[in-house]
């Protein structure tokens, strides 16, 4: 049993504890959410809420321009990745569940201490904006709190839904997307810290070891062979590939309609490229790659020792799933399906085109099963993988 299977344990049983004991102060709804509300931060929701007017009308203005063309995007992405999932042998789906314990190529390897850290931030964050823009638009915040479903925890705020229907659509609208645009907002200002800061740090102090595939791309000569995400690459036209530099020299200068010879942990293919997208005179297999295996350089090891880099490299890894989640949480929460927060947009903003109440939750309510249904068809390859993930702990006493 690993860590990161412990450590989920030991959470899902504080969780339950803390449940049992608090329970009178905790509301339940539909048997699998509940709800701990409290008055924390509504005394800091109302000082943001008298900021000056100028002020929240820009915020205002930025966050429904960023939250609508959010919303086009990820619509616009899921729409072409699940028909080239359909249509397209061996095709990735472009929707992932970030938890610890499904793997998704491309993307290292995320342990239950960075998820659990990331997850709560960005709820925060996103429940936290939600209520500063309701004080903005003098929209009375009931409570807050955190919220369990499952094992997932989560924050949240309550706006008064009375006081709210009785704004215009612009406030509605705005409140509804103040959460999208701070996860938005708080993905690119980690990314920024990460790349001046701590990036550069972490990589000179790093020594990257082994190449695998992380990704391939559809129709494309890599995938056409057989490869597959995760295969190590050993070994190329009997060059041995220890590290991303290796296979990028020795990649670098293969032509277009070149015959390359791949060994990779467990089988041998010969390939023949194609042109690369961004320069015809270069040869393309098609793939993304990763290292296997970081290891500190020794001479920082005789330096520094191994804790310092080690936290930094913790510390490198934490900025990397914040940034991720942080847009990945943003981006889904615009989609317009039900109750999420683009629902909710996409709900406000029909009303003021579409008068009849009747007719717009007819179009609502069919935007939001299509949406359902395509996440539905992007998350089944993930669902067997969670269930094993959770179910392992109990399956290991018997294996």
């Amino acid at each position: 049993m690993n860590l990161d299977v412990i450590l989920f344990i030991i959470f899902c049983i504080i969780l339950f504890i803390f449940f049992k004991i608090k329970r009178s102060k905790f509301e339940v709804q539909g048997k699998i959410l509940a709800l701990y509300k409290t008055k924390l931060g509504l005394g800091l929701m109302e000082k943001f809420g008298k900021f000056p007017k100028w002020l929240i009308h820009i915020l205002s203005v930025s966050s429904i321009i960023i939250g609508f063309g959010g919303m086009l995007l990820i619509f616009f992405i899921l729409i072409q990745g699940s028909f080239k999932l359909i249509t397209v042998p061996d095709a990735q789906p472009v929707l992932a569940p970030v938890l610890p314990g499904v793997s998704v190529p491309g993307l290292p390897k995320l342990s239950f201490l960075h998820w659990i850290f990331s997850i709560f931030i960005v709820a925060v964050i996103h429940e936290f904006s939600h209520g500063i823009f309701a004080r903005f638009h003098n929209v009375k915040v009931k409570s807050s709190g955190f919220l369990i479903l499952g094992p997932i925890l989560g924050a949240f705020v309550e706006p008064d839904e009375d006081e709210l229907k009785k704004k215009s659509a612009y406030k509605q609208i705005s409140i509804f997307a103040a959460g999208p645009f701070s996860n938005i907002l708080t993905g690119i200002l980690i990314w920024i810290i990460a790349i001046i800061l701590i990036n550069p740090i972490a990589f000179s102090m790093a020594e990257y070891n082994g190449v695998q595939i992380a990704a391939l791309e559809p129709n494309l000569p890599a995938l056409n062979a057989g490869l597959k995400a995760g295969d190590e690459i050993k070994n190329i036209d009997n060059y041995e590939i220890k590290n991303i530099e290796d296979f990028i020299q020795v990649m670098s200068g293969k032509k277009p309609d070149d015959d390359v010879f791949i060994k990779t942990q467990d089988k041998e293919y010969s390939i023949k490229l194609t042109e690369n997208p961004v320069n015809k005179t270069a040869g393309y297999l098609g793939i993304r790659v990763s290292s296997i295996s970081t290891d500190i350089k020794e001479e920082v090891v005789q330096k520094y020792g191994r804790t310092l880099p080690s936290i930094l490299f913790w510390i490198k890894d934490l900025f990397f799933w914040l940034w991720l989640i942080s847009v990945g949480i943003a981006l889904f929460n615009l989609l317009p399906l039900g109750p999420v927060d683009g629902g909710r947009m996409f709900l406000s903003g029909l009303s003021v085109f579409i008068k009849k109440e009747k007719n717009v939750k007819r179009v609502w309510g069919f935007v939001s099963f299509f949406i359902l249904a395509l996440i539905i068809l992007n998350l089944l390859p993930f669902i067997k993988k969670l269930l094993f993930f959770i179910f392992s702990p109990v399956l290991s006493l018997f294996i």
